[in-house]
């Protein structure tokens, strides 16, 4: 099937050339959208990279970088000396019949229940969550603290907004918007203490009891008890090699309230859910009226290419509140997380967050800001990426050369940990019990199943773990499984 004749013009109507956007990102979002708005159907042929950078007039590699971007995040497919195609997979239609949004119903107050502690403290190695700072980001934010605390703003002396600062919320969605392809404006942030607290928030509005709630199975322990926390069915779906499996939750609950999903990196198997599947589950929520809680807690970290774009920036029905966090970017004890909440949401949950710690630490706030409005951030990012990846192989190679006969380990291109599975007749649990008689962390994966069949598996975390320290902990585990 040929390209469309006028899709170069398309493209060029949507460039800026006098924006601070790169030319490669506004290629790729155009091509994308024209994917998104079927002016791409699936099986459609792209023009050949060389003939579009001329027409455009751009580099020929901007063309290719965009190409490539769109193929790892599955919008498009090659074909051996045939060219590059939309993906087959992607239904027709993608964005058409779009329904009104409903405002949500009030839900009744949540019985409290225990959270389990999924991040333990302490620095043992294979720890899930932890993270790293060299001396350039600990003397920056040493200089940025004692510049707010020389000059306190007297808003900071004071309570805070329950929303967050605007300058800090400003901060976040023009971040979100370059480096996760996020569509918000600052006044659909919420700014929150850690992502828990958003999640918990979101379910506090949108849930009442015996309302139908996916849930990724296996699921992050929190959330699922969070659910459960607000009295609703949980539903377990089942995850494949391509993520969330739509079609078990809809035949499951098909009027389900919402659904929890870890597009980027699922939790706590690291599969990434594909564009197919991303389309079904919005094509869901839209015909369903219900909701998807975007949960991106470790996308920052990807190892091969650029991160993939978020769920929410394809979502044209206005269904995906995404959820992030600096716990895993910057470090867990600054609890600082956010929510991007559609319109409607927002002050319902601004109300609830009022009942729960009314506002931010307001000094922690403007030391983020500055962090992020001066770059610090990204440059940040950028050395962690290269000393995790180093974390990773170094772990990977470890754990190959000690423990080669007992378990096997899929190496993630993203995120903060790796699962082991082990051979059979061996259990998890028992393993993670006697790895941490000899001082060190291995979490059973098989307990945060719910409906499948577990898998007997060990989910091991390298960030803010040094190279040295994981060698020594995986010979400790190769005891244990000896």
């Amino acid at each position: 099937m040929p390209a469309p004749p006028d899709l170069a013009e398309l493209l060029l109507l949507g460039l800026d050339r006098d924006s601070e956007a790169p030319l490669l990102r506004q290629l790729y979002l155009e091509l994308r959208r024209a994917v998104l708005a079927g002016v791409l159907p699936p099986g459609a042929r792209l023009p050949a990279t060389r003939a579009l950078a001329q027409q455009l007039g751009v580099a020929r590699n901007t063309v290719v970088a965009a190409y490539d971007q769109l193929l790892a995040e599955g919008f498009i497919e090659g074909r051996t000396g045939a060219g590059s195609y939309v993906s087959r997979d992607l239904p027709e239609g993608l964005n058409t019949g779009l329904e009104p949004r409903p405002a949500p119903a009030a839900a009744a107050a949540p019985i409290p229940a225990p959270i389990p502690n999924m991040a333990q403290p302490g620095t043992a190695p294979f720890n899930t969550g932890r993270t790293a700072w060299d001396e350039r980001t600990a003397r920056i934010w040493r200089q940025l603290m004692l510049r707010r605390l020389q000059t306190p703003d007297p808003a900071m002396l004071g309570y805070g907004d329950p929303q967050g600062a605007h300058a800090l919320r400003a901060a976040i969605a023009a971040y979100l918007g370059a480096a996760r392809a996020v569509r918000c404006t600052p006044e659909q942030v919420v700014v929150t203490s850690g992502a828990q607290q958003a999640i918990g928030l979101v379910l506090r509005v949108l849930l009442g009891p015996g309302d139908a709630a996916w849930i990724e199975d296996p699921a992050y322990p929190a959330v699922r008890a969070a659910m459960a926390a607000a009295g609703a069915r949980i539903v377990p779906v089942p995850v494949d090699g391509q993520g969330l499996v739509v079609s078990a939750g809809v035949a499951a609950a098909p009027d389900a309230r919402l659904a929890y999903v870890t597009p980027s990196s699922q939790y706590p198997l690291g599969v990434t859910l594909s564009m197919a599947r991303r389309m079904e589950l919005l094509a869901w929520a839209r015909a369903a009226r219900g909701w998807v809680i975007e949960d991106d807690y470790d996308s920052e970290f990807r190892y091969a290419g650029r991160p993939l774009a978020s769920l929410q920036g394809v979502d044209e029905g206005g269904r995906v509140i995404y959820i992030g966090t600096f716990s895993k970017v910057l470090f867990p004890g600054l609890r600082l997380g956010y929510a991007v909440l559609p319109p409607e949401l927002l002050q319902p949950v601004l109300a609830a967050r009022l009942l729960a710690d009314w506002h931010p630490a307001t000094l922690q706030e403007g030391v983020v800001t500055d962090f992020l409005q001066e770059g610090h951030f990204a440059q940040h990012l950028r050395r962690m990426r290269q000393r995790y990846r180093m974390a990773r192989d170094a772990l990977v190679e470890a754990l190959a050369r000690e423990c080669g006969h007992a378990l096997s380990v899929e190496v993630p291109d993203q995120g903060m940990k790796l699962i082991a599975r082990l051979r059979p007749g061996l259990k998890d649990t028992e393993v993670a019990a006697a790895a941490a008689g000899r001082g060190i962390i291995a979490r059973a994966v098989s307990p945060m199943y719910l409906a499948a069949p577990p898998q007997q598996g060990l989910m091991l975390g390298f960030t803010g773990h040094e190279p040295g320290a994981l060698r020594w902990a995986a010979k400790r585990l190769a005891q244990c499984l000896r």
